[in-house]
């Protein structure tokens, strides 16, 4: 058996730069410190955080401002009124924010203040969707699509007839020939459509590299959150060329069944998907090789 890592794959920046922050938190034995939200969606590093004393809330109702001394934002981002709030009550707001997540606030913000209305190409419920829209002001009208389909619906039922342009930026983590399909879709009826690719370099590479690797090897083994957006949508571009592609979040969840003894095994991760728990991965799949080569083994069809 054979395996084959793919070339970008893993943490990226942005989840770097805030398990980082965090870790040093950790490190310091800082006390009375919560994150606003799950700082990535990879259950194996929350479980660590909370175990060593980093629990997360989901809302400001939960936050005691007597007890609470810092709060880490989430990479996903939150909406801007949370980060006042937090900071209103005289809590140390460290804005774990990804940068790049940070530039779409910014680009909603404005094109919000120059009354363009704003197309957001994502899922409406993920905390980077609900985050970005905090930012957008004025009260323009906003839509949120997850594919094209929806914006069809959206103009059959007359929502862009008046529209003389929009504005349109996508989840940083979102598929660019999904994305083409919706601007191209757009510039048909409205006179001015402004798009700003806001999906993340570390998105583009990953994608890019599971497209090189999937159809060269016999089954795909595609490492992170179940509710990672980017960790599915790796998920998604690995099934469409090998069919025998599983989405796990750690070792714990490889099976022998799936594997041949004389498999090439190929192997991602989502971007907020730790080191270790690939390195765990690995060397499971490795004890599975050696398990079939002695003989203990069949064939999967």
């Amino acid at each position: 058996m054979e395996i084959f890592l793919a070339e970008k794959m893993g943490f990226c920046f942005g989840v770097r730069r805030t398990v980082d922050i965090t870790m040093k938190i950790i490190e310091n034995k800082e006390q009375n410190v919560i994150t606003f939200g799950p700082i990535i969606h990879n259950e194996d590093l929350t479980n660590y955080l909370k175990n060593n004393g980093v629990n997360y809330v989901t809302s400001l109702d939960e936050v005691d401002p007597k007890k609470t001394k810092k709060v880490i934002i989430r990479t996903h981002g939150a909406k801007k009124e949370v980060i006042d709030n937090l900071k209103s009550m005289g809590i140390n707001v460290i804005d774990g924010t990804c940068p790049y997540v940070m530039r779409v606030h910014r680009i909603v913000e404005k094109l919000s203040k120059e009354n363009y209305p704003i197309l957001i190409i994502g899922n409406k419920d993920h905390p980077e969707i609900i985050g970005v829209i905090g930012y957008i002001i004025n009260d323009v009208p906003y839509f949120v699509v997850k594919n094209i389909e929806e914006v069809e619906q959206l103009k059959n039922e007359g929502k862009f007839e008046k529209l003389k342009k929009i504005g349109i930026v996508t989840q940083t983590t979102e598929k660019i020939d999904k994305v083409r399909k919706i601007v191209n879709y757009l510039m048909d009826f409205i006179p001015e459509v402004r798009y700003f690719k806001t999906i993340c370099y570390a998105t583009d590479e990953n994608q890019g590299a599971i497209h090189k690797l999937a159809p060269m090897v016999d089954i795909v083994i595609v490492i992170g959150g179940k509710h990672s957006s980017n960790t599915i949508k790796l998920y998604e571009i690995a099934k469409s060329y090998c069919y025998r592609t599983y989405h796990i979040q750690n070792e714990k969840d490889l099976d022998i069944g799936w594997f041949n003894y004389n498999d090439k095994v190929g192997i991602t991760a989502g971007a907020s998907t730790p080191d270790w728990v690939i390195a765990n991965v690995v060397e499971k799949i490795r004890e599975f090789s050696e398990i079939l080569r002695k003989g203990e083994c069949h064939e999967v069809t």
